[in-house]
Order: structure tokens, then sequence, then C-alpha cells
């Protein structure tokens, strides 16, 4: 065999290695990014179903909410039963410990972990040893009956599609205060930008909520939420931490929305959803409409809600409560309504030990000058539907309305 024989064969036997050698470190890497996503592919795409009232726990696994549907779904559909099958929450508890060190298998279970979320809300009594005077009693007792009825309205109803949702989703939208251990389900146009001044109030990072700007409660990013949390700080914070949430009527929330989006210059909701929606639902629009999104008048807003083929997607400031917030998936502990606010408030602060001078702020967050969205002021511009858009809006909204007994207007 000559030099040039050698040289050529020893080449080609390095190319060879070589390409072995990228091949198994792809393999590998393949293998480790699988491993690494495994724990949260195990929480997706779960059959997550509300148990039915006395059934017992051991024949059913019910973990889940009403997911959007129109008053002619409202039914209790029929369970599965998982006979001969694993219970699929044991499934992936125990999966979770295979991962675990052997140190960790036997100081704490992620069984422990899931105890109390994705069951059917228990009605667990509130913490009332920090409340100070009689005053609060009527309070109370308002908010006794909302958590009795959202607790009996999640266990009588559920919904006949499944839950495809990621974990990290269905807390997407809490934010965590850690030093007074509270979790906060941000509903927009319910008082949240307020709420938001008051947690970073309780959490150490201002004085005072009357000193906080718009921007730094919107874009400040002082505030940590759930989601950036690991599987085990979700779940402990889900089990151990007071969980409150504030609601608004549904028709009421949207005019609102409706008002402070597109009533107003905005250098977002007039460029993606303004233009959008002129395009597609103004007849004969103008160039300039097209051309800057400003002026969407009320119905054009209505019809792009209501259309299943939207040319953009929803917003989380008319997205229904029960999408952002997950009201029978997780057991929220304190229900405030925006109707109520200020009283709702200042209650649930004392329930938490916040402060003695922390109150809840009264001031309108932007656009002050402008009428309050009040009833009076909805009715004004619903007149500019039809009753069939009315009539729909409405069912958009139907399960919020049912959720937190807010009275359905008649059309």
């Amino acid at each position: 065999m000559n030099l040039r024989q050698v040289f050529v064969s020893v080449l080609l036997f390095g190319v060879a290695g070589l390409l072995l050698f990228m091949y198994l470190q792809a393999w590998i890497e393949e293998q480790h990014t699988e491993s690494g996503k495994k724990l949260q592919q195990q929480i997706i795409n779960q059959d997550f179903t509300l148990q039915p009232p006395g059934m017992p726990r051991e024949a059913l696994w019910s973990r889940s909410a009403p997911v959007s549907f129109s008053k002619h779904e409202m039914a209790v559909s029929s369970s599965k039963h998982w006979q001969g099958k694993a219970d699929p929450f044991s499934v992936v508890a125990a999966s979770l410990v295979s991962q675990l060190p052997d140190q960790q298998k036997t100081s704490e279970s992620p069984l422990s972990w899931f105890r109390g979320v994705y069951l059917p809300p228990a009605l667990h009594p509130l913490n009332k040893t920090l409340v100070k005077g009689n005053r609060w009693k009527d309070v109370d007792s308002t908010q006794e009956k909302r958590r009795s009825f959202l607790h009996d309205f999640c266990k009588k109803y559920n919904s006949r599609k499944k839950l495809q949702t990621h974990l990290v989703h269905l807390v997407s939208r809490i934010y965590v205060e850690d030093r007074h251990k509270v979790l906060y389900c941000e509903v927009p146009k319910a008082g949240c930008s307020n709420w938001k001044r008051v947690l970073m109030v309780l959490s150490g990072l201002a004085t005072s909520a009357h000193n906080i700007s718009h921007d730094d409660v919107h874009y400040g990013k002082h505030l940590r939420k759930l989601d950036s949390y690991d599987l085990k700080g979700i779940y402990t914070r889900l089990n151990m931490y007071t969980k409150f949430i504030f609601v608004r009527d549904p028709v009421e929330r949207l005019v609102s929305a409706f008002r402070d989006k597109f009533e107003h210059p905005n250098s977002y909701y007039h460029p993606v959803f303004g233009k959008a929606i002129i395009k597609k639902y103004r007849h004969n629009a103008d160039e300039e409409a097209l051309k800057t999104g400003s002026g969407v008048k009320f119905k054009e807003f209505i019809q792009y809600l209501l259309d299943s083929h939207r040319p953009v997607g929803m917003d989380i400031h008319w997205e229904q409560v029960s999408k952002l917030c997950y009201p029978c998936l997780i057991n929220y502990d304190f229900i405030g309504k925006f109707e109520t606010l200020e009283e709702d408030a200042n209650y649930f602060l004392q329930l938490v030990g916040a402060p003695a001078y922390l109150k809840f702020p009264k001031f309108k967050d932007r656009h002050s000058s402008d009428e309050r969205t009040s009833a009076e002021v909805v009715r004004q511009y619903l007149k500019e539907l039809s009753k069939e858009e009315r009539q729909l809006t409405y069912d958009f909204y139907y399960l919020d309305y049912l959720m937190f007994n807010y009275t359905s207007p008649s059309v």
C-alpha cells in the first residue's frame, strides 16, 4: 500500500469517526432535553373533570373547571370512572417521585405539593385572628356567601370538554407577595392597578401606594408571578398562601376596557387591534382609519369579540375571568367584587395582617376626568347593539355571570 492510499484510508476513517461522534452527541443531547421536558409534559392534556357531588373520591378523580360553555351547554356531564386504572394524579406524582434524588424521596413527596390543588374546592375557613373590631361583620357575612356560592357552583357544574392547559398557563396571571403569603389573580378593569400598588407596599418595594406611577405598576416588573417559580414553589404557594381574586360585572368590565383602550390615544391597542377591527368590520373605511386604527366603534368591537375567526387574538382586558383565573381549579380563599371594592379590599388587608396605615387607594388609575363606567354608562353603549348582539355578548360571559352570582340582564 503506497503513501497515498494510507492517507486516504486515514482520512476516511477520521471522517467516519467524526460523523459517529456527532451522531452520538446529538442523541445524548436529545435524551437530556426530553428528560428535562418530561416533568412539564406530564401535566399537559390531562383530563380534568370536576367531581359530581356525592361521588366517592376513590371512584373518580376530578380536577377540572367549566371551560367556556354557553347556557345551553350548562349541564353536569357524564363522569369517567377509573376502574381498573391508576389514578391519573397518582401516576403523575409517582413519576415525579421517581425523578427525585433518594434523599428527597424520603423527605417530602410531591404528593403533598398536589394536595388540595385541582380538587373540587374545599371550603376552608378563613383565618380571622388578625381582624379587629366588629365593623367587618357584614362584609365577612357577604364574603362567606360568595365563597359558598362558588364552591357549590364548582361542585355542581363541569364541562364536556377536556381542559388542555399547561400548568404554567393556569397560574400565569397570579402575583405573589411572600411577606404576607398572598396570591392575587389579576383581573384587568376590576381594580388590578391599585391592587398591584398595594402588593408593592406589602412587599416593601414602596412606602405608599399613592406614589407609584401607572408605568411602574404595569411595566416595572417589580412583582413576581407564580409561573416564575419551579413546580414545588408553585404548589407550595398554592397550598399555603391566601389566594384572592376581585371580579366585576362582566359587561361593565367589557365596556370599561373598550373606553380605556379605544377612546383614548393608545400606541398598542390602536395599531394592533384597532386597525384589524376597522379593516374587517367597517365597510368603506377611509384611509386614515385604516392607517391609524383610531376611532373603533363599540359595535365594531363587539363584532370582533363575537367573531370565532377574529383577525387578532383575545386580550386579558376582555377575556373571561374563567379563563384568566380558573376559579374552579384554583381554590380562591377570598372573592372580592369591584362593586364593593373598598370595603372588600380593606377587610382582606385586615385578614392578612397588613400594616394599619395601609388602606386600599380610592383614586382612578387613568383618565381620572372621565366618568366612571357605571350601569347607566353601560346602558348607553348597549344601545348601539342589536338585541341579538346584546344577547350574544351576555352569552359570551355567561359562565362568569354564573360563577360569581351576577344577574345576567334580560334583553
